[in-house]
């Protein structure tokens, strides 16, 4: 199920499984990050890239602590549209979850819309997506992954809510 184990720059556990990190160098974009939610613990990796290493240590402390506020700056490139959703989603609070056609009435575009940005997250966790559900339900995570909803139920269970 997990694509890349072996490619990840770091990798720390989860109480899921564990997260891989992605450190990305774009000469026009400067330094990026992706974080893969990986369903199946690994071996840690520990990494000498700073800011790597900063995601992972607020990830973890997120775990230990619910009420942990990341301190990242969010450098996500996507579309206009994408980063409207993510933004939408960044303002979801904490222990709340809004479904896929409440944001998307939000923002003015359809629920798959709103769905498909959502998939196209490569910062889960610090712009939570799994606190974006279906009207009648947990909705999808991890684009498809069958494996992803434990991880979004484990997620918004951390936070107080049960689906």
């Amino acid at each position: 199920m997990n694509k890349r184990p072996l490619q990840f720059d770091a990798i720390i556990d989860a109480p899921f499984g564990a997260v891989g990190f992605f450190a990305l160098k774009n000469q026009t974009m400067g330094e990026q990050f992706s974080i893969e939610l990986l369903t199946v613990k690994h071996a840690p990796r520990p990494t000498e890239n700073k800011m790597v290493q900063t995601i992972a240590n607020q990830i973890t402390a997120y775990f230990n602590n619910i009420n942990y506020d990341f301190k990242l700056p969010v450098n996500q490139h996507g579309t206009p549209f994408q980063q409207r959703v993510w933004q939408a989603i960044s303002a979801i609070p904490r222990g709340q979850v809004l479904t896929y056609g409440q944001l998307a009435v939000q923002i003015g575009s359809g629920p798959r819309a709103v769905a498909n940005a959502c998939g196209a997250n490569n910062l889960p966790l610090i712009v939570p997506c799994h606190r974006v559900v279906a009207q009648n339900g947990i909705g999808g995570f991890m684009q498809g992954n069958p494996d992803g909803l434990k991880v979004k139920r484990w997620l918004l269970k951390h936070e107080g809510l049960n689906f």
